[in-house]
């Protein structure tokens, strides 16, 4: 009885399957249908907004309802980081895809120790910063790796210093 609906089963995930395409383009409105703040937020898209792929408008709305629900101080950080993410080369792109990729994959101890080190660099006197960055610059993928490994190793024993006190 079961290898009778099975090929039924299949039938039906394949047409589910081609089906899917055709959601996603009819959840991703034209411009005419599109809110008031919508069309505000995404004004400097208005003459190409009903041309951008579906995937590309569906993200494009998504960020919209973020940018109204964000706090002014949120909005000018994030257009500080457009603005900046606007004037990096290609290749500073690409890096900077290829870095974020990396905090991804990290664990949420590596992630957290990463936070710590990042607020004690910016902490630093801007010369001191500029140093340091030069020489990390300088540094091939390994050494970064060893530096980054060494400075886990030694936050994990002050952690375990502090537990034990």
């Amino acid at each position: 009885m079961k290898t009778e609906h099975r090929p039924t089963r299949r039938l039906l995930l394949c047409a589910f399957a081609c089906l899917l395409p055709v959601v996603a383009i009819a959840s991703a409105p034209d411009w005419s249908q599109l809110g008031a703040d919508q069309q505000r937020i995404l004004a400097p898209l208005r003459e190409q907004w009903d041309s951008l792929p579906a995937e590309r408008r569906q993200r494009l709305l998504k960020g919209a309802g973020r940018w109204q629900e964000m706090s002014p101080e949120q909005r000018a950080r994030a257009r500080q980081r457009l603005d900046r993410w606007q004037s990096m080369t290609p290749d500073q792109r690409t890096r900077a895809r290829r870095n974020l990729d990396r905090y991804r994959s990290l664990s949420p101890e590596e992630k957290r120790h990463f936070r710590q080190v990042l607020e004690h660099l910016r902490a630093l006197p801007p010369q001191r910063r500029a140093e340091l960055r030069e020489r990390w610059r300088e540094m091939d993928d390994a050494q970064r790796a060893r530096v980054m490994q060494r400075a886990l190793q030694r936050q994990k024993a002050r952690e375990r210093g502090r537990r034990q006190d």
